[in-house]
């Protein structure tokens, strides 16, 4: 492969694997991890993929653009959290874990978009040696065998899936998926095998018995990390990685594209540029909006006490922030370079204005909640 395809198909993985752990996460402890307290977010993200695709395919029906509707479907989880950031205490607690669950189920939406429709070919053998490998992670997971372990098959694991023809992403999501968010040792558990530990280590230190304090510090070490499960530290070691080398590099290999007069003239003359434009700008917004309130309104979810309308519409906007998603997404839609381009310009174009509308939207909207507090 080359530079390009080890980014998308190789460190592009790592995104995905914080992605499915992000997930594995909500889904075990945090907002999705009950059908009630998940159902606003699961509506809204469904509106805010199914609209957008409904857009884009109406005015790409045939044609070469046509297969270029998964791409106004995806929302970027760390843009729309980061300029949701940007208005500190003014957002609700409510609101960001909304925002939060509403990305991560688009997250699983574009995710599984990916593996049925923009996978090109099967090879069956690698598939059925990736599913081989797949149980072997799940007992690995189940036994809570070193992490190590669980590191080195999930790599062949991931040229499995690479060599099967389903897109290499989708390992990394399994990963994530699969990792034990269990930890080894309950914190009571900790105490009471780490008491006796200390005490030694005090005598130790003492009588300045450098080799065995060293053993001991050892042992304390071993327990403290077998509170963590495979999960969090997996998350903890990957996460700064994605933040500071996978995304800029992915960024530098596919949002750069030559912006003159006459490419944006051709670009937002072209049908499928206005129909990704339209779908994360409007689509993303009337569709989160308009789903959240049939489900509020059919009692199918409710609302927390400090969610308002005011704040699911600005980040209903805020969700048309498309930006490392989609331009993945259009580079499985169009192998035709100028194609291509012509989608990249459409999504820096809309995720700059879905940001910029949405950060306005809630900045003025919760003025008032941010002055009371």
């Amino acid at each position: 492969m080359d530079l390009h395809h080890w980014i998308d198909d190789g460190l592009m993985v790592l995104f995905f694997l914080v992605v499915g752990l992000e997930i594995k996460r909500e889904i075990a402890k945090g907002e999705l991890s009950s059908f009630r307290q998940a159902a606003l977010s699961i509506m809204a993200a469904l509106g805010g993929m199914i609209l957008p695709a409904l857009l884009y395919f109406a005015l790409n029906r045939s044609g070469l653009g046509a297969r270029g509707w998964g791409i106004p479907m995806a929302t970027d989880i760390g843009f729309a959290m980061g300029v949701l950031a940007l208005l500190g205490k003014r957002i609700p607690s409510n609101l960001r874990v909304f925002m939060l669950a509403l990305a991560i189920v688009d997250d699983v939406g574009a995710i599984l978009v990916i593996a049925f429709f923009y996978t090109p070919r099967i090879s069956l053998s690698a598939l059925a040696a990736a599913v081989g490998l797949l149980v072997l992670l799940v007992v690995i997971a189940i036994r809570r065998a070193p992490i190590s372990v669980y590191v080195v098959v999930g790599f062949f694991f991931w040229a499995a899936v690479l060599s099967s023809g389903v897109h290499a992403t989708i390992a990394g999501v399994i990963l994530g998926l699969i990792a034990p968010i269990e930890p080894k040792f309950r914190p009571e558990e900790l105490a009471e095998n780490a008491e006796p530990l200390l005490r030694n280590f005090r005598i130790q230190i003492s009588n300045r018995d450098k080799s065995t304090a060293e053993a001991t510090f050892t042992e304390l070490d071993r327990l403290l990390r077998g509170t963590d499960s495979i999960a969090e530290r997996l998350e903890k070691s990957i996460h700064p990685w994605v933040c500071f080398l996978v995304l800029p590099l992915f960024a530098l290999a596919s949002a750069g594209v030559a912006l003159s007069f006459e490419q944006l003239k051709l670009a937002f003359s072209s049908p499928i540029a206005l129909g990704i434009f339209l779908g994360l700008v409007v689509g993303k917004a009337v569709g989160i909006t308009a789903f959240s309130f049939l489900a509020v309104q059919s009692k199918i979810a409710g609302m927390a006490d400090d969610l308002t309308w005011a704040g699911i519409t600005g980040t209903a906007m805020l969700a048309g922030v498309g930006f490392t998603v989609a331009l993945f997404i259009s580079g499985l839609s169009f192998g035709d370079e100028t194609l291509l381009a012509t989608a990249k310009v459409a999504v820096l174009a809309a995720s700059l204005a879905a940001g910029a509308i949405g950060y306005l939207c809630l900045r003025f909207s919760l003025k008032d909640d941010s002055v009371q507090s």
